[in-house]
């Protein structure tokens, strides 16, 4: 396919932060284009945020449902390619399943939807469709978090036995939903978010690059899981311990209270000779740490030729030059875009991007660390 990819997407309209994110990450490397979109719920938000991307009037869309209604009746070198999802959760699962019905391929956020039995659900589907499904865990896609997984996976650090994954930030520590913060106002609302805020908004991404690095499954976990702002519905804390299906035990915590922090994302992994430690604040950096040796820092760098080939094939710049948050969802756009060219051109084969498969583990671990913590603690399997 000599062409770009042509994306629609739902949400990210006017206002909202994480649709101009997604924007700019999918055209970053030219394999994208952005053709049409339903932006909003509001049929005058959602055109006017058309006009504002220079979109055809034609195909800056009402509704989501009249978006592929009409994209789907456009000729083949027309229409759009895939969806980008970017509402809010309890959107997911039917805005996805459209999508599929109507032969397009999907790109969604996550959590992927709001319980375990519509991620299956969704599962089902996607597999019956036989298209493409990728969910945006976009840590994921930063290089140095490439470079663990192929280290992990190349035995150096020899069996795993241990993982720390944390992610805290501190801007919900106060009631900012009654002031009219939009994106607190869905997240901490049990019909918008589900069951929970905090684990099912972060949480997952560090349960998600636990697995992602070292290959491994969480088993079964115990959860202290707490809302500390008096009034909120649901959970702005958790502290999760970790049993791996290998042995491995970990902890994981996330919160959305920790004042002073931002997106302070970061994981540890430890081996029977040695450990690995990635913080996304620092994201070029890898601290690689050997029995008996000095620690070691690994670089991103397109020049670097100890990096491992999945590391480089996901960085753009040389060492020295910072790649951060928006380059790391334009590696799973990339990818995915690759994944299209070869899905329609020669079969389905794998590619290095989070899928449904991711959907269902995220959900299945926000409902086992919601009930563990209702259950004081108490081990819950997965």
């Amino acid at each position: 396919m000599k062409r770009k990819i042509r994306m629609g997407m739902v949400g990210g309209g006017q206002d909202a932060f994480i649709g101009a994110v997604h924007r700019m990450a999918a055209v970053l490397d030219g394999e994208i284009e952005l053709v049409c979109g339903a932006f909003s719920s509001s049929e005058v938000k959602s055109k006017a945020s058309g006009a504002e991307l220079y979109l055809s009037p034609d195909r800056a869309y009402a509704s989501f449902e009249e978006m592929i209604s009409k994209e789907k009746s456009l000729p083949e070198d027309v229409r759009m390619d895939f969806v980008s999802i970017v509402t809010p959760n309890f959107l997911h699962v039917k805005q996805a399943m459209l999508a599929l019905e109507n032969g397009f391929h999907v790109l969604c956020e996550k959590p992927l939807a709001l319980s375990s039995s519509e991620a299956l659900t969704l599962r089902d589907k996607v597999k019956q469709s036989g298209l493409l499904f990728g969910l945006m865990h976009n840590y994921t896609g930063y290089p140095m978090v490439k470079e663990a997984k192929a280290i992990v996976n190349s035995g150096k650090l020899g069996p795993i036995r241990k993982v720390i994954a944390e992610y805290v930030q501190g801007w919900l520590a106060s009631r900012i939903e009654e002031s009219g913060q939009k994106q607190a106002d869905w997240r901490t609302d049990p019909d918008k978010a589900g069951i929970s805020c905090c684990v099912g908004d972060i949480g997952t991404h560090a349960e998600n690059l636990a697995e992602y690095i070292t290959g491994l499954k969480i088993s079964e976990l115990s959860a202290d899981v707490s809302t500390f702002v008096k009034g909120r519905m649901l959970d702005d804390d958790a502290s999760v311990l970790l049993r791996f299906d290998n042995g491995a035990k970990g902890v994981l915590f996330s919160s959305q209270i920790a004042i002073g922090e931002e997106n302070e994302l970061k994981i540890r992994v430890y081996g029977e000779k040695g450990s690995i430690e990635w913080l996304q604040s620092e994201p070029n950096s890898l601290l690689v740490k050997m029995a008996g040796e000095p620690v070691q820092i690994y670089r991103t760098g397109v020049d670097k030729g100890y990096l491992s080939k999945a590391a480089l094939s996901g960085t753009r710049l040389p060492g020295g030059h910072p790649e951060g948050y928006i380059e790391s969802l334009a590696n799973i756009y990339k990818e995915f875009a690759r994944a299209i060219k070869v899905n329609q051109e020669d079969g389905y084969e794998e590619f290095d991007f989070p899928d449904i498969e991711d959907g269902v583990r995220g959900m299945r671990f926000i409902e086992a660390v919601i009930e563990s913590g209702h259950k004081n603690a108490q081990w819950v399997k997965l």
